[in-house]
């Protein structure tokens, strides 16, 4: 009830005030605008000059349409999306070629859209601002300044005019109950007003988002350039591990163990020479660290192949999640109900995000128990991963939780995260059955 009360004086209605006020003459110029060069252009057609004409005149709708979502941003508190660059207009070589992107542009034909059909919004603001808007105020005053005025009103050839406010013939708010009254009329009046002028600005920020906004496609594509983008870097990045894992780790322990065995091949070959015996202290010392090596690059290999792909996912994601909790570092329960099994890169998906998950929780939040649960919904495997530490898990610009938002973007997953300061922490993981 005091935010509806304050409603008329609030900060968020001055916003939307200024932002009709602006609007109101802005939507007559720009009506008049798309008019004007469209007919123009049109006219002009047959020459070769009003094909650049209508070009020049939908490219400055979309630049327009940048200061109209800033406007919403800083007026309304409304974000509306930048819809991408015309990737057309780059690609093209030549006049032609320029000038068809430039007309092809559909962003750009969307904010002449959004210009042309805003000029009823642009009545209605003007009509709320004054008839609504200051006549409510005017009737909300009334008191003051019917106090105020000469009750002797007489014009130039005499005749007394009442100073009274009038309805129908002959009745006159000239008391003070009556002068109330209009302020309670005005009240009501500039209360509805206000309301309606959010109702039309919540209109014209559903225009502003279905037209000057990127559609359904543009913003799948830029979603796959991304999604693209970040599996690239992380194959990238996947090879040079794997690369300094191989160069640091099983490479140097098996340049060690062919050393190794060089020097017993070499004490081994020297047992015919005159004077040389064998020293089987020194063979079997060298043997036996040449087979420590080898067991030691084995590991090393093991550990690395499990990192690319898991051994434990051939028998499925089940037994690979619960050879996956056996090893944490924490209590965890697993529970797999899946009708039909994923395909293998779903699969190793889920794992590494099931791992990333439970590591992190065990590294940052501190749980005493966590729970695993992989089900399939609508066709989706669901993941889920509980815990109940001190949570503030968040999605940031880096960390495990962003790479996983990565990883699982390239799939057209999602990632959900429910993390109070306090615990517990619930992250989701969506991903489809099939790549």
């Amino acid at each position: 009830m005091k935010r509806f009360l304050l409603s008329p004086v609030s900060a968020r209605t001055g916003g939307q005030y200024l932002y009709a006020l602006v609007s109101a003459p802005l939507g007559f110029a720009g009506f008049v605008y798309v008019v004007v060069t469209l007919a123009v252009g049109g006219a002009l057609s047959f020459t070769f000059v009003g094909l650049p004409l209508i070009a020049l005149a939908i490219y400055l709708a979309r630049q327009y349409a940048g200061f109209q979502r800033g406007m919403a941003r800083k007026l309304l508190d409304h974000e509306i999306e930048t819809p991408p660059p015309n990737q057309r207009w780059a690609a093209a070589h030549g006049v032609l070629a320029k000038l068809g992107a430039a007309l092809g542009d559909l962003s750009a034909w969307r904010s002449q859209a959004y210009l042309l059909v805003r000029m009823p919004l642009a009545v209605g603001y003007l009509f709320v601002l004054g008839f609504g808007v200051v006549e409510g105020l005017i009737m909300t005053t009334y008191p003051i300044w019917w106090a105020l005025a000469d009750p002797e009103n007489r014009d130039s050839k005499g005749v007394l005019h009442h100073s009274a406010l009038q309805l129908g013939d002959g009745f006159y708010f000239d008391s003070w109950p009556r002068a109330l009254l209009v302020t309670v009329g005005g009240l009501v009046w500039l209360y509805a007003a206000v309301w309606v002028m959010k109702a039309l600005i919540w209109f014209d920020t559903v225009l502003m988002s279905a037209l000057l906004g990127p559609t359904r496609a543009e913003r799948r594509v830029e979603e796959l350039t991304t999604s693209r983008a970040h599996a690239v870097d992380d194959s990238a990045a996947a090879l040079r591990r794997i690369e300094r894992d191989l160069h640091d780790g099983a490479q140097a322990q098996l340049v060690a163990l062919a050393m190794q065995l060089g020097e017993a091949k070499e004490n081994l070959d020297a047992t015919g020479e005159p004077g040389r015996e064998l020293d089987l202290t020194e063979t079997r010392i060298l043997i036996d660290n040449a087979h420590r090596n080898a067991k030691q690059a084995i590991n090393e290999l093991r550990d690395l192949a499990r990192g690319i792909h898991p051994a434990a996912l051939d028998n499925g994601l089940g037994d690979a999640l619960g050879t996956l909790a056996a090893r944490s570092a924490m209590p965890v329960t697993v529970s797999v109900a899946l009708g039909e099994r994923p395909s293998g890169a779903i699969e190793t998906i889920a794992y590494f995000c099931a791992a990333e998950l439970l590591t992190n929780a065990a590294k940052h939040a501190a749980p005493t128990r966590a729970a695993l649960s992989v089900v399939q919904e609508s066709g989706k495997l669901v993941l889920t991963v509980e815990d109940d530490g001190r949570g503030g898990a968040r999605v940031g610009y880096a960390g495990g939780l962003a790479g996983l938002f990565d990883r699982v973007r390239t799939v057209d997953g999602s990632l959900a995260v429910d993390s109070p300061v306090g615990g517990p922490t619930r992250v989701v993981v969506t991903l489809p059955m099939r790549v």
